[in-house]
């Protein structure tokens, strides 16, 4: 506002001293150069104001240019008309500025033409802005909704397999089935809490991880064993809540349907360069290849849920070696370069 106003100034004081050059005293070049360009800052800010609440298209540039002149042609009439009542009956004034008309059309028109196509040019950008917003938001709640939803088709897989497994218990293994219960039940409480976060300390997600693993070893016992190792400094890392368990519910999955024998599913965290790393190992009969199969909901719920947050396909990784299926999960941390602060 203070540079249009000070641009204003000085080109009153530049056209009242052009009218004394050509001379009129200083009065009377005041005099004209304030009421021409009184009416022309209106008319100026009609035009600016028009644009701020209907903006053409492009294809409809034509009509700003029509505006321009109309407005302009308005301000050239009442300006002549209200210097007339003036200097009407000043023959020096009217015998000096008579011949000036044609330039100060041509200058108004300039002056009102320039600030449209400023005013046009904010505008536009400013709508733009706007509809990137809310295209921007858009987006994001759609992958908040999505993200929400593969987290919720997470409990009712592994509450149904639970559910089962305490009914098989129920008659044979009375006090089992109890300790089940309650396990799961503590497990669902420490998931619930989590409903609303999205991030979590590796080390909440892991004692989350141990109380699911607990669940399945009552199903499966003596043939499941874990082992995990993490870095100190990798669980006060961040991880996307509820990440670990698909994948580690992955690796049961197609570590023990498809072997006989005692299984080992290893699960290692570590801390590079401040970013979290994250693999998981299952054994897998070579002779049934499980593993050709193992890229199911578990790995496939996490592998989406790390685009919609990173936007990146190649944070998770799998591998084969020998009887051994592997999965590697690298997390970037909310608050570094590349990851999105909040999703």
């Amino acid at each position: 506002m203070i540079p249009f106003c000070i641009s204003w100034f000085i080109w009153i004081c530049v056209q009242q001293l052009a009218l004394y050059q050509m001379g009129l005293n200083w009065f009377e070049a005041l005099t004209d150069s304030i009421v021409s360009n009184s009416l022309l800052i209106y008319v100026s800010m009609l035009m600016f104001t028009i644009l701020r609440f209907y903006l053409p298209r492009t294809n409809s540039v034509l009509n700003l240019f029509m505006w321009v002149m109309i407005l302009t042609t308005g301000w050239f009439f009442a300006t002549d008309k209200l210097l007339d009542l003036i200097y009407g009956s000043n023959q020096h004034y009217q015998s000096i500025v008579k011949n000036t008309w044609p330039i100060r059309f041509a200058i108004g028109f300039l002056i009102n033409g320039g600030i449209s196509v400023i005013g046009y040019a904010y505008f536009n950008w400013q709508e733009r802005a706007e509809t990137e917003k809310k295209k921007t938001e858009a987006e994001q709640l759609t992958k908040e909704a999505e993200l929400y939803k593969l987290r919720q088709q997470l409990q009712p897989h592994f509450l149904f397999n639970a559910l089962n497994s305490i009914n098989a218990l129920i008659g044979s293994r009375p006090a089992e089935a109890r300790n089940m219960v309650q396990q799961l039940s503590e497990f669902l409480r420490s998931t619930l809490k989590k409903e609303e976060q999205q991030w979590v300390k590796l080390e909440e997600e892991v004692h989350s991880l141990q109380l699911y693993l607990e669940i399945e070893k009552v199903r499966f016992g003596h043939r499941l064993s874990t082992r995990i190792e993490m870095d100190a400094d990798a669980l006060q890392l961040q991880i996307p809540a509820l990440l670990l368990q698909p994948l580690v519910e992955n690796a049961i999955k197609f570590g023990l349907y498809d072997t006989t024998g005692d299984t080992l599913i290893s699960l290692k965290a570590i801390n590079e360069k401040g970013e979290l790393f994250i693999e998981v190992e299952n054994p897998f009969d070579i002779e049934t290849a499980a593993a050709q199969k193992g890229t199911g909901f578990g790995i496939s719920s996490v592998q989406r849920r790390l685009y919609l947050l990173f936007e990146r396909n190649d944070l998770l990784q799998t591998e084969t070696k020998e009887n051994i299926f592997i999965t590697r999960v690298k997390v970037p941390q909310p608050y570094l370069p590349g990851a999105l602060k909040k999703v």
